[in-house]
């Protein structure tokens, strides 16, 4: 089987570093986190999976309606996904993931029932399945 698409980032110098994709469209500092100890002013790996998961997952909401009479299009939907990281008992540290869904044109019943069968395509929570918690806030509009 072949990559429906790959793509590479490299990362320079840690959270205090910067990364660059292969395409130079992605290039930019990181920094630490004010609230771990850190400077601050620019970018984390944390905020990066957030936008990325939010807007991977609101891509899968319009996926898997596609074909279905509750059609989600690009303007009836908004993600917001926060991460957060704790420790895990053992030395290290683990996410723990936020999802907010609004989904406007279904009903709340109908919004839940999309988010779940989101959750099941959506290759993000595909990845992270078993190994970080993710909670759901759905909201019907």
């Amino acid at each position: 089987m072949s990559n429906l698409y790959t793509t590479r980032v490299n990362a320079y110098g840690g959270r205090s570093g910067t990364i660059k994709s292969e395409d130079g469209l992605l290039d930019l500092p990181l920094a630490l986190p004010k609230e771990l100890g850190g400077k601050g002013g620019a970018t984390n790996p944390e905020q990066l999976f957030a936008a990325g998961y939010a807007a991977c997952f609101e891509n899968a909401v319009i996926h898997v309606t596609r074909d279905g009479a509750d059609k989600v299009r690009d303007n009836d939907i908004e993600v917001a996904c926060e991460v957060g990281m704790l420790a895990n008992g053992e030395g290290g540290f683990k996410l723990v993931v936020t999802l907010e869904v609004e989904i406007a044109g279904v009903d709340q019943a109908k919004a839940e029932e999309i988010v779940e069968a989101a959750h099941a395509v959506c290759p993000y929570s595909n990845a992270i399945r078993g190994n970080v918690d993710v909670t759901f806030k759905v909201f019907a509009q």
